[in-house]
């Protein structure tokens, strides 16, 4: 019998592609979503991807009786809680939207991991707990945690912090946090990908939206920070190789190596910045982009990418696609979108 795996917001974005990884690596997934910050056509494109529909339950984390019905319902023998806001600049215009939902939603799951004697938890980190990095841009696991610079990154902050404590106080349980730098991409296959609603708030979906008409113009927050070309610089990693860190993280639970509470960066380990990501995708689609400069965006880090070194090692996961794989499959599937709503 195949191992039961909760999918937290697994009709997101890469919630969605870590079920089809998690489907290829012989397990089954059970999906939680409510829909606010994702589309029901997910279920229905990962559904042909995978070749039957996913067990999948409407219901938002932060309603507690209803997902302890999931886990009355199911088995669990492990949890991937991806579900959470995660604009930054929106977290800084609607903070308290985010401290409720990302922090009430973790508080739920793990008060029913532990009521059902779950102990395998994967929780979606992000570099923003880093914050703004001194002189070093690359940052490991040890560089020291900083105030994040928006509300967004205070609440992962703070649920690496509430997930620490919860592990010192139950001996059995096992957490793999990972701290992801910045997803782009989609499923090769064309079946599934990023589906921003409303406007996008992350760079490569802005792009490829407004090469396909849906914006006038691609606006670029800031010309004139210290970087090589005066914009930011971000690790930009395939989707596909963020699902397959997942696998490897939930495979890792079975490894002695693995301490009760373990934080490890996903990215590719090097930086790109705005203009080179404007750069490649015109180069890879042959299509030209309008855009132009804008102020700067309060919250933004101006630049940061990770050491993996540890993913390696820990986890025995390497990228296996470029930021320009990345872009080709992110445009395949904004053109494949369009085709469908012709």
């Amino acid at each position: 019998m195949s191992k039961k795996v909760l999918i937290t917001g697994g009709a997101g974005y890469i919630g969605a592609h870590t079920v089809d990884a998690l489907v290829r690596s012989g397990y089954t997934p059970i999906i939680v979503d409510d829909f606010r910050n994702s589309n029901p056509s997910v279920i229905q494109g990962l559904s042909k991807l995978i070749g039957f529909e996913p067990v999948f339950f409407k219901i938002d984390i932060c309603d507690k009786k209803a997902l302890k019905e999931v886990f009355t319902k199911h088995e669990i023998n492990a949890v991937i809680h991806f579900a959470a806001f995660k604009a930054v600049g929106e977290s800084v215009l609607e903070p308290l939207k985010y401290y409720q939902n990302n922090l009430i939603g973790l508080l739920n799951i793990l008060e029913c991991m532990e009521v059902f004697g779950v102990n395998e938890f994967v929780f979606s980190s992000s570099c923003t707990v880093y914050g703004e990095p001194d002189s070093i841009k690359e940052v490991n696991e040890k560089t020291p945690k900083q105030l994040p610079s928006s509300p967004y990154g205070y609440t992962k902050w703070m649920a690496e912090q509430i997930i620490a404590d919860y592990a010192k106080a139950h001996s059995s349980f096992k957490v793999i946090c990972l701290r992801y730098f910045n997803p782009i991409g989609a499923h090769p296959g064309g079946l599934i990908g990023e589906l921003p609603i409303g406007k996008p708030n992350n760079l490569l979906p802005f792009i490829t939206q407004t090469a396909i008409g849906k914006h006038s113009k691609l606006l670029v927050f800031g010309n004139d920070y210290p970087t090589i070309d005066g914009t930011c610089i971000r690790d930009y990693i395939h989707v596909m190789d963020l699902a397959d860190a997942h696998i490897k993280a939930v495979e890792a639970f079975g490894n002695n190596s693995i301490g009760s509470c373990e934080y490890i960066n996903v990215g590719t380990g090097k930086g790109t910045s705005v203009l080179q990501m404007i750069q490649a995708f015109e180069e890879v689609s042959g299509t030209k982009l309008p855009w132009e400069f804008a102020p700067r965006r309060p919250g933004d880090v101006i630049e940061i990418y990770a050491n993996v070194d540890l993913a390696k090692s820990m986890l025995n996961w390497e990228v296996q696609f470029s930021y320009k794989d990345a872009i080709k499959d992110a445009w395949n599937w904004e053109l494949s979108n369009q085709k469908k709503n012709r």
